[in-house]
């Protein structure tokens, strides 16, 4: 199980689990677990309901990629676990966690479940800071912390490697409209999908 996860709302995450979804050799679910502010049902233009809860059937988007939309606000984190847990289970392909932003207690529970992160940040050095506090919660949990991704930029900033302790898998480029329909963003997350693959 591969967690998607950063510093706080708005960086690209739910995009670049989504991009990595695509990327991906062979079947992936990609699971929402962000239950204040859930968008990957949106993004990935599929109805909101059925929410994840343990009996949900993620919902098939393209072909060898289906989503889980987020539970219920109300949903323990004791409950989101075992949503994880049943979804690795019933899949025969890969398991990818839409993680709420930050270090709180409900980003806490998807990353305690997943085995690695792949952690998601703007190049600017408020993000990068919020982003490193993931990383470190993350490797506090025993998640094997994977790499970085870039988003809105073609440059990764010098010494962000050192920062965070892990390598940078890709940057992806600052584009308008649809971001995943862009050329560009689909080779950035096949390049950083290939990527993990290698290494997994």
């Amino acid at each position: 199980m591969l967690a998607v996860a950063g510093g706080k709302g708005g960086c690209g995450k739910t995009t670049t689990a989504l991009g990595l979804g695509r990327g991906i050799d062979g079947a992936v679910v990609v699971v929402d677990t962000d239950r204040d502010m859930p968008n990957l049902h949106a993004m990935a233009g599929v109805d909101r309901e059925p929410m994840a809860s343990a009996d949900a059937d993620p919902q098939r988007v393209d072909e060898g990629l289906s989503v889980l939309p987020a539970p219920a606000t109300s949903t323990s984190d004791a409950a989101v676990t075992t949503i994880l847990e049943r979804v690795t289970h019933r899949t025969d392909g890969r398991v990818v966690v839409d993680c709420p932003g930050g270090a709180g207690p409900d980003a806490a529970a998807p990353l305690a479940a997943a085995t690695g992160v792949v952690l998601v940040s703007t190049a600017c050095a408020p993000a990068l800071r919020d982003a490193t506090k993931t990383a470190a919660m993350a490797r506090a949990l025993g998640c094997r912390v994977d790499g970085l991704v870039l988003t809105r930029t073609r440059v990764a900033p010098p010494g962000v490697e050192s920062l965070f302790d892990c390598p940078v898998l890709g940057t992806v480029p600052d584009v308008t409209g649809d971001v995943l329909d862009a050329g560009s963003v689909r080779t950035a997350y096949a390049s950083v999908a290939a990527k993990l693959e290698s290494e997994s």
